[in-house]
């Protein structure tokens, strides 16, 4: 046994995954506030959805409990319900049952459990990449890019959290780091359609991501595997693509996507089923009907629009924190609408440049676009928020582009690591904590993006 974990074997990786699991989650309960670790949630949506399923109902049966604040139900004929994508209420389940209520679990706490899975998956998915001769880093790096993530990025402040809204973000960064170590090679089609299925179910967008998936079954189904094949030459294109077309193995090609699909398929029609049987359209999610104070907007424009594009865009490239002079009780401010991605995780800048660009590196950046662009026409930045956490539906992908960049990681690259682990410490130690409510400004109208004059 110890030789095996001395080699570079399966039982090392694994172990090594194990450790990065316990010292992340170890970190994550340390920096938790006390009412996370001994009492539910104030949202604790997805406990209250397991509630409803074991008493037989779609709907809550009642009102949204007061503790709640009436914050994101959806009302509907008189009735209540849980909007939110329901598969996080799924892992509640037994929680729920063997406490007999949604009051008596530790929601918050379950999925502060939950929140190492995703950096230790993102360990074994670098791991496959270096394993296979595809990535560039060696183990220690993969577990320094795991670590970065997991207290590097707004992945660290989102752990913190257990409310609904950030909690579906700890179970969706799992499943997409389960997601991204299936696809590599289009090596577990199953698991890979699993986990991007189960990951609609708990954030929608990344159903987008299925373009990861296709492009490696296409690309190992090459039977002329050491010909780069899928990069069609300007010159000679049809015949090119004629002879591409020949050289795959169309079997294998369609084995890939039906083990891939079938998941996939068998998760959107209970999604399907479940819209239809609560609102009478399998494609009504629900939000159309959520008592929130910007419902006006979402009648007006919908749920994507154009309108929203160029708000959301300043949030992700232009929110800086505000600075404050005296009286003012902190120094500085951060708009609840979050910071710019590049100032949470300056690391991303090294994504620009990259040393090489690999045919996969264009498969993940296609799949990153895929997954981001539909968050970018969304009617909400993601308010309330210290960062911009859309950016965890898709952010596993970028860690792997980092890891397949070949740059050098030299003392620029790790002044920008201390950068990024501090500022999303003090976001994870403060943000919705009391005692550090003047370092935040929110604006309920959500309106204000930048300061007044």
């Amino acid at each position: 046994m110890w030789a095996r974990l001395r080699d570079d074997t399966g039982w090392r990786r694994a172990a090594l995954a194990l450790g990065l699991y316990l010292l992340t989650t170890s970190v994550y309960f340390a920096c938790a506030a006390r009412n996370t670790l001994t009492a539910h949630t104030p949202w604790n949506h997805f406990a209250l959805l397991a509630d409803a399923w074991l008493h037989g109902r779609l709907d809550l049966g009642h009102p949204p409990p007061a503790y709640a604040g009436n914050n994101d139900f959806a009302s509907y004929q008189g009735r209540w319900y849980v909007t939110f994508p329901p598969f996080p209420s799924v892992l509640l389940l037994p929680a729920v049952a063997v406490a007999g209520s949604a009051e008596r679990v530790r929601d918050g706490q379950i999925f502060l459990w939950l929140a190492g899975v995703g950096p230790a998956m993102l360990f074994l998915a670098l791991e496959r990449l270096r394993f296979t001769g595809r990535g560039g880093r060696s183990t220690r790096g993969n577990l320094a890019l795991a670590l970065l993530f997991a207290f590097g990025t707004v992945y660290f402040f989102t752990a913190e959290q257990g409310t609904v809204w950030f909690s579906a973000h700890v179970v969706a960064v799992a499943l997409a780091a389960l997601y991204l170590w299936a696809a590599l090679d289009a090596a577990h089609p199953l698991v890979a359609g699993v986990a991007l299925g189960l990951g609609f179910a708990t954030r929608s967008p990344l159903l987008f991501a299925a373009p990861l998936f296709i492009f490696e079954s296409l690309r190992v189904a090459l039977r002329s595997p050491e010909a780069m094949a899928g990069e069609v030459r300007r010159s000679g294109e049809r015949t090119e693509l004629h002879r591409w077309w020949r050289r795959l193995d169309h079997g294998r090609v369609f084995r890939a996507w039906l083990w891939f699909a079938l998941p996939v398929a068998l998760v959107l029609g209970a999604t399907l089923w479940h819209n239809a049987a609560r609102f009478g359209d399998p494609f009504e999610f629900g939000y159309r009907f959520l008592t929130v104070g910007w419902r006006g907007r979402i009648e007006k424009y919908g749920l994507f629009d154009y309108h929203f594009l160029a708000k959301n865009l300043g949030v992700v490239l232009t929110s800086l924190p505000y600075r404050l002079e005296p009286p003012e009780p902190a120094p500085f401010q951060i708009n609840a609408h979050g910071l710019a991605l590049w100032v949470t995780t300056p690391l991303y800048l090294w994504l620009l440049w990259p040393r090489r660009f690999a045919s996969l590196s264009l498969a993940l950046w296609v799949t990153v676009a895929a997954v981001a662009v539909p968050t970018l026409f969304y009617q909400n930045t993601g308010w309330v928020q210290f960062g911009y956490r859309f950016s965890n539906d898709y952010a596993v992908f970028l860690f792997a582009l980092l890891a397949l960049g070949g740059r050098r990681f030299g003392a620029l690259f790790t002044s920008a690591a201390v950068w990024s682990v501090a500022i999303n410490a003090f976001g994870a130690v403060s943000f919705n904590r009391a005692g550090f409510a003047r370092f935040y400004f929110q604006d309920h109208t959500q309106r204000e993006l930048y300061q007044r004059d």
